[in-house]
């Protein structure tokens, strides 16, 4: 039983708490904040703010805002004209409520209300290298991905950012599909873990190293890990690329790693992509050394 409610959030008032919450989130510069006359503004045009209150036993005080989850809607080109997408901004969930499935909960609802205005196709962008990031938008919700933003952002300086260019995979979430569906059943597919595609033949492409702390390093033979398309045109049916499983403590403890690990992945993923790949899967393998590796499928294939 979760203790949690979700609404839609739409006055000015109530927006106030949003501010708060991305203070205390992305803390660090006043200016990353969206303000409440901005949110009322996407409100207008379409957007949505959706926001989980804390379940209180004191009927009488003010209800907590836990989490929320704000995205407006935009277009983009397609051969028969523009179609209108929903672009998914932000979604923050307090500290004292991670690991609860908030999060889930709120892209559920998201995911509903999107529906309900006739748009099949919900965007975002998020930092590739955060690896509970990746785990929670491809593999739990199915999301997909095949672009590679560098400098998205441009300098960004709250406290999760600042130091390294804001590089970003858009993915896209195609809430009619198939895919989507099953991930956000109450029967969701079961996940193959790295044994399972290891045994399947599915190679790493890019084999790390670990350092004598314990350091995960990125390949140094960085002009042999892109592996090109078979010599029948098509490439490998599925490939893995393993990224560090906590980028946030490498980034602080060794900077000029987590700037190895950038430049690294950038050429990895931007490479792979125009060779027709698409991130389609994530796994994640405990330990006392955890790892983390994307699954990229050859082709346009969504299942």
């Amino acid at each position: 039983m979760n203790d949690w409610t979700l609404r839609l959030i739409e006055k000015p008032g109530d927006l106030e708490a949003v501010e708060a919450l991305q203070r205390l989130v992305w803390s660090g510069d006043e200016t990353e904040v969206v303000p409440v006359h901005m949110l009322v503004a996407a409100i207008k045009g379409g957007g949505l703010v959706v926001g989980a209150y804390a379940l209180q036993e004191d009927q009488g005080t003010k209800p907590q805002l836990v989490g929320f989850v704000f995205g407006f809607p935009g277009i983009y080109p397609t051969p028969d004209g523009p179609r209108i997408m929903h672009c998914s901004h932000m979604l923050a969930v307090h500290p004292d409520y991670r690991d609860r499935g908030l999060g889930y909960d709120l892209k559920r609802a998201q995911w509903q209300m999107v529906r309900r205005q006739g748009i099949d196709r919900i965007t975002w962008t998020y930092d590739p290298l955060q690896s509970r990031n990746g785990n929670f938008n491809i593999a739990k919700l199915g999301a997909v991905c095949n672009l590679y933003h560098r400098e998205y952002y441009g300098v960004m300086r709250d406290g999760l950012n600042v130091g390294l260019p804001s590089d970003r995979f858009e993915v896209d979430w195609w809430v009619n599909t198939r895919r989507v569906n099953r991930r956000l059943s109450k029967h969701p597919r079961r996940r193959l873990d790295l044994a399972h595609y290891i045994a399947g033949g599915v190679e790493i492409v890019n084999p790390t190293q670990v350092s004598d702390n314990g350091t995960l390093l990125p390949s140094s033979a960085s002009s042999n890990i892109f592996r090109s398309p078979a010599s029948n045109g098509q490439g490998e049916a599925l490939l893995l690329v393993e990224i560090p499983s906590d980028f946030n403590t490498l980034r602080h403890s060794t900077p000029s790693v987590a700037l190895d690990w950038r430049f690294h992945t950038r050429k990895l993923f931007e490479e792979q992509f125009e060779r027709g790949y698409l991130v389609t899967d994530f796994v994640f393998l405990p330990g006392s050394l955890p790892r983390s590796f994307y699954v990229l499928t050859y082709g346009k294939s969504t299942l």
